[in-house]
């Protein structure tokens, strides 16, 4: 960060009209040339990073609550993360794990294969996206048991790939125009704050995955003929919906019970940003295949699929990725777990009950907002019309969103109408405090 825009190093300073010159002329270009199929909230050009702090191209520092949608767990630029990649990147680029060998690429396997959910030996496929790793989950389910058909749930997203965007269910224009899908059948998550009334959360959940065995399996779909059930440990672009831990326990005796194995996506979840390295350790239950990205190397593009050692079981040819586990991308991960585990997931885990005990009384306080769920730095506002109908409030929950830009602090929203937390896992508490703050001052500014 420039010397001079230091008044605060580690908060917000804004210095121009938001957008900017310079972004405003960035964005005219990026309009003229760029695919309209992406989305941007709001008008922050991104031009360089420290930590939890990013800086515009007009000069203006922001409090980055969004961490490139969850990915740089690390904070922006981590020196050590950068040390290793320039080293990595003095030595070679790329040599592609598909047809030769390199050592860090064995390091990271090992690592994962052991930090995994699950006892017994494991194996590791790397490639480039968590669309990517639960392609190769997709593929890998069909291989080993021999079936072709999927459960997953509505408001899951698993990717935009043809297969990924199968299992996903999150949003109508993210499926509108590319069928046929893959044979996905879709059942509820549990939504606990708009469970009916006098029903318990855990009843709740189990009646989601009794959907199953009481209506699917009888009805339309034999269970032998299903490969896997994907589903999100804590449901990410759903509205981080945190789930009982019955649910997940269910869904397990489910899938043993027919033979279906259980893939958990934990491309949003993992990698420390609940306070643990995976999210599936909250609830007691191990999947037989994790599906891993964003975090893992702190804003490098690189994905896991981990599975039992038994059922990656395929030969040589059945399936590759020239440039997963590209050895810059390693050489990035490799010291992002040695930071997860040096104490940044134990940060993660500290600020993000610090957070939510801020929040807690929010809906007691502001009668927008419905609920306040999450684990860690995986944190959900949802916004409501009326607290009495549970109304969705999404219009709410984007000026809230722009308000908070407008204010020097970038969120997203996930779900239909809630706003996330997800800032890299190194925040601190002044940090922590001045988001809530913001927040706060945004809810007031919106409910006058």
């Amino acid at each position: 960060m420039p010397a001079e825009a230091a008044i605060h190093p580690l908060l917000p300073h804004l210095v121009t009209s938001l957008p900017g010159p310079n972004a405003q002329k960035i964005i005219e270009r990026d309009h003229a040339v760029l695919s309209p199929s992406y989305t941007r909230c709001y008008p922050f050009v991104m031009k360089r990073g420290e930590g939890a702090i990013v800086e515009d191209v007009d000069g203006n520092r922001f409090l980055d609550f969004a961490a490139g949608i969850a990915v740089v767990a690390t904070g922006h630029s981590h020196p050590k993360v950068v040390r290793a990649i320039q080293e990595q990147a003095a030595d070679f680029l790329h040599m592609s794990g598909t047809d030769f060998y390199y050592e860090t690429m064995v390091q990271l396997a090992e690592r994962l294969a052991t930090l995994a959910p699950g006892s017994g030996p494991k194996r590791v496929y790397f490639g480039i996206s968590g669309a990517e790793a639960n392609e190769a989950a997709i593929k890998l389910a069909r291989y080993h048991t021999g079936r072709d058909k999927f459960v997953s749930f509505f408001g899951a997203f698993h990717g935009r790939t043809m297969g990924a965007l199968s299992l996903t269910g999150s949003k109508v224009t993210q499926r509108r125009g590319f069928h046929p899908p893959l044979p996905v059948h879709h059942i509820a998550y549990p939504n606990v704050y708009r469970r009916p009334v006098g029903m318990s959360e855990a009843a709740h959940a189990l009646e989601c995955v009794r959907v199953l065995e009481d209506q699917l399996f009888k009805a339309i779909l034999p269970p032998e003929e299903v490969a896997a059930i994907f589903v999100e440990p804590i449901q990410g672009e759903g509205g981080y919906l945190v789930p009982p831990k019955e649910f997940h326990q269910e869904l397990r005796r489910v899938a043993d019970r027919h033979g279906i194995l259980l893939v958990h996506d934990e491309v949003q979840s993992g990698m420390g940003r609940t306070g643990r390295m995976f999210a599936s350790e909250h609830f007691g239950v191990e999947p037989d295949i994790v599906t891993l990205a964003k975090g893992i190397a702190s804003g490098l593009p690189l994905s896991a699929t981990i599975a039992r050692a038994d059922i990656m079981n395929w030969p040589p040819g059945a399936h590759a990725s020239t440039f997963g586990g590209n050895p810059v991308a390693i050489a990035a991960a490799l010291a992002t777990l040695d930071l997860l585990e040096g104490g940044v997931m134990a940060n993660a885990a500290e600020m993000g009950q610090y957070l939510l005990e801020r929040l807690q009384s929010w809906p007691q306080r502001f009668r927008h907002v419905g609920h306040v769920r999450g684990l860690g730095l995986m944190i959900a506002i949802e916004l409501v019309a009326d607290q009495q109908t549970k109304e969705r409030a999404p219009q709410l929950r984007d000026q809230l969103e722009f308000k908070a830009f407008e204010h020097g602090l970038l969120v997203l929203g996930a779900g239909p109408n809630s706003i996330r937390l997800c800032p890299p896992l190194i925040i601190d508490r002044a940090q922590a405090d001045f988001a809530i703050e913001t927040l706060e001052k945004c809810l007031r500014e919106l409910e006058q």
